[in-house]
């Protein structure tokens, strides 16, 4: 690059993109010519307008922002600024080939998984949810197809037990924010080499929505744990007695070999409160009624008595 700055157009949508943007920006070897993100939307009560965290960390930036229903539509503009490179975290919207072959260098993407495992959008959740001993993010050189393409470097993280989606989301965040200058830097300069996926180790994963976060009781009590930590902030897990919603907010590690209860029994000993499930019965830390402040296992047996032995659904 004959010590030009580089230029680049980033484009992304969610918080997890916000700690490399910054990066990006404290960098003098970089020029951001633009940042694209998700159009804004109404929130809350008196549905005002919000703006995506990728674009309120532009604007205190004072970078130029375009925003359109389909980046399709900046096609034009886009080849006109003449990046060196697009780099796309956590945008939400697919990139067609017509803007993926503007760049010089191509387009980037940073992706919270190994690759190629946990292609998709939930690629937070899953390592926790079955379980994984460790998980990551994937600097990946971008294609047509969904997060396919070849690998300039994974960076591993290991799972903590009390991980939740979360201090995950987080700590990937942080994590390629620490290493997507020294990254891009040396893959301009032609010292990565590129890895292809193997595509027969290759897993998919969905986009979760509210409703999945409904807890199913006729799981393990291990299963359910990760569970809860996987669906925590958001959807949350959650189950209901008499049609009335009940967060299950934090769950206690140790699993306790009880199984004398029906499955989904909500029961008391030895001034814990427990929930049965398949096998073995989960201790509940913090839970939540619905339109109720959140509780610790004390206070709600003080004041919750009456549900004891309720099932669960």
């Amino acid at each position: 690059m004959n010590n030009k700055k580089i230029k680049i157009i980033f484009i992304g949508t969610s918080d997890f993109g916000v700690p490399s943007l910054l990066a990006l920006k404290k960098d003098d070897s970089f020029d951001i010519l633009k940042v694209i993100t998700q159009m804004d939307k109404k929130s809350g009560r008196g549905q005002k307008i919000s703006y995506s965290p990728i674009k309120k960390t532009a604007l205190e930036l004072n970078l130029s922002v375009w925003q359109s229903p389909r980046i399709s539509e900046l096609e034009e503009k886009i080849k006109k600024l003449e990046p060196d490179l697009i780099i796309v975290i956590a945008y939400a919207q697919l990139i067609p080939k017509n803007i993926l072959d503007i760049p010089k260098y191509g387009c980037l993407n940073i992706h919270g998984s190994l690759l190629p495992l946990y292609r998709g959008a939930s690629c937070i959740q899953a390592p926790i949810l079955n379980g994984d001993k460790k998980t990551g993010v994937s600097f990946m050189l971008m294609d047509e197809k969904l997060d396919n393409g070849p690998i300039l470097k994974n960076l591993e993280y290991n799972l903590k037990k009390t991980d939740t989606a979360e201090d995950v989301f987080n700590n990937l965040s942080i994590l390629s924010a620490q290493k997507i200058n020294e990254i891009v830097k040396n893959y301009i300069a032609g010292k990565i080499k590129t890895i292809p996926q193997n595509n027969k180790n290759a897993t998919y994963v969905g986009t979760i929505s509210k409703k999945d976060g409904h807890i199913d009781w006729n799981k393990t009590a291990s299963e359910i744990e990760r569970f809860i930590r996987a669906m925590t902030p958001w959807p949350s897990a959650f189950s209901f007695l008499n049609k009335k919603m009940i967060k299950i907010i934090k769950v206690s590690q140790n699993i306790a070999l009880i199984n004398k209860y029906k499955i989904g029994e909500i029961f008391s000993e030895e001034g814990g409160l427990y929930i049965q499930t398949k096998k073995d019965a989960l201790e509940i830390l913090e839970i939540q009624l619905e339109g109720k402040k959140k509780l610790n296992s004390l206070d709600f047996l003080n004041g919750h008595k009456e549900i004891l032995n309720s099932i669960l659904e």
